[in-house]
């Protein structure tokens, strides 16, 4: 009977072991679908997804980022949104099936929870706009134990930016992902194919974004925050639209500028014209001016705005002045009660003006006297056409230099204008430049 039951024992054993291989060949063959085939695979007695694949060396994984749309919620901003495609490849020998199987892959979006995923986090960006755990995603298991997990990720980017030079900066925004658990000897991040650049949708979409430059990087060692783990980073580099400040900001202000010079070409007793201009220029450099500093960055240094805003302004400031220094001076009684003709000619006017003044008595430099110039009184017989000067020179008429004024501003305040905009443009554009070359 103990030789019997021994027997019975090791021919069911037999029976069970031949039952399950047969079991396990048949979930390979064709007609059984991939969830039965997934259900076999990742039995717990075969399968811990706890547990990192079993390869010889650190697992690679390779990663790449499709970029699908890419917006600014604020133009002024240092945040941009973008929309991407991230794709992670590893082996899993595990994950092997039979070559018997009708399937190329096995879609295995709805064991998701039941597959070693690796844990990619993603740091130095700004907030998610989906929640963490991604709502679109692909899942890709092939014959040879390969794994293909694809994620749609929408991220907010806190960028980076020369904000003195705004709105000539370039924006640079950066992410970068790392595991969070396993160091680089366990998981290491590598860039699919190489690729230094990262590829971009054919429908990409922009909204306030203008990318002119990106990378795909390995974090460098000097940043790392964490110690020896594996990262990769993307970085993209924006600009700002140059179109839309010079539309919305420069050229008004030129034209406001240049505006209340017109002041110095109209008579300088036209009070009601000229302080209209002045003062109308002004309200509406302050009226844009302010709108628009509202939708700015606050920052505590000095920008490119402020010293635009700042100068125009004081342009505009300096002519109104002008016009009250120009009424003031026209308006000044003239001393010795001399009287202005405008249409006379200066050096006639100022003989007239040396006749009326001299009395007999006054001494006078005469050149009809000999070899050599002589004083005497003007009663002498020197005749009159001689006179070369009066001792007491008359000051000018307060209109006369009134009009002198404005005539030294009609070429003064557009010169110096022109001056600032060459340098104010020429200044932060190579500015941009430097900042790029670095």
């Amino acid at each position: 009977m103990g030789q019997q039951s021994w027997m019975l024992v090791r021919m069911a054993t037999i029976f069970f072991v031949t039952n399950q291989t047969l079991a396990l060949s048949d979930i390979f063959e064709e007609g059984k679908s991939d969830k039965e085939i997934l259900d076999n695979l990742l039995k717990a007695t075969r399968y811990d997804k706890r547990l990192l694949p079993p390869v010889r060396e650190s697992l690679t994984v390779n990663v790449s980022v499709l970029l699908l749309s890419l917006a600014s919620p604020d133009e002024s901003s240092l945040k941009y949104e973008v929309e991407f495609l991230l794709q992670q490849q590893w082996y899993d020998p595990r994950l092997k099936y039979s070559n018997q199987s009708q399937y190329d892959y096995l879609n295995a979006i709805h064991h998701h929870s039941d597959i070693w995923i690796p844990d990619t986090y993603f740091i130095m960006h700004g907030d998610f706009k989906d929640p963490i755990i991604p709502m679109h995603f692909s899942l890709r298991i092939y014959r040879n134990g390969s794994v293909n997990y694809l994620m749609r990720r929408h991220l907010i980017l806190s960028c980076q930016g020369s904000l003195n030079i705004f709105p000539f900066d370039d924006p640079t925004c950066t992410f970068s992902m790392e595991s969070i658990s396993y160091e680089m000897t366990a998981i290491k991040y590598v860039w699919k194919n190489d690729e230094d650049v990262l590829r971009k949708s054919p429908s990409l979409m922009t909204l306030n974004a203008y990318l002119i430059n990106n990378s795909t990087l390995v974090c460098p060692i000097k940043s790392s925050w964490r110690g020896n783990y594996s990262c990769l980073m993307v970085e993209l580099i924006f600009t700002r639209d140059r179109a839309f400040y010079f539309t919305t900001v420069f050229i008004p202000g030129i034209i406001l500028v240049t505006s209340s010079f017109i002041t110095f070409w109209l008579e300088w007793n036209a009070v009601p014209a000229r302080v209209m201009i002045g003062v109308t220029t002004m309200l509406n450099f302050f009226t844009t001016s302010n709108g628009f500093r509202s939708t700015l960055p606050v920052v505590s240094n000095l920008t490119a705005m402020n010293v635009w805003d700042g100068v125009c302004m004081c342009f505009i400031y300096a002519s109104l002045l002008e016009f009250v220094c120009v009424n003031y001076v026209g308006r000044k009684r003239p001393l010795h009660n001399i009287v202005y003709r405008p249409a006379e000619n200066i050096l006639t006017q100022q003989n007239n003006k040396k006749r009326d003044s001299m009395v007999p008595n006054e001494i006078i430099t005469c050149t009809n006297c000999g070899p050599n110039p002589c004083t005497h009184t003007a009663n002498n017989g020197c005749p009159e056409v001689s006179f070369l000067q009066v001792r007491k020179k008359e000051p000018p008429h307060p209109i006369r230099v009134a009009k002198t004024i404005d005539v030294i501003a009609r070429i003064t305040f557009p010169t110096a204008f022109a001056i600032f905009l060459i340098f104010f443009f020429y200044h932060y554009k190579s500015f941009t430049n430097i900042t790029h070359e670095d």
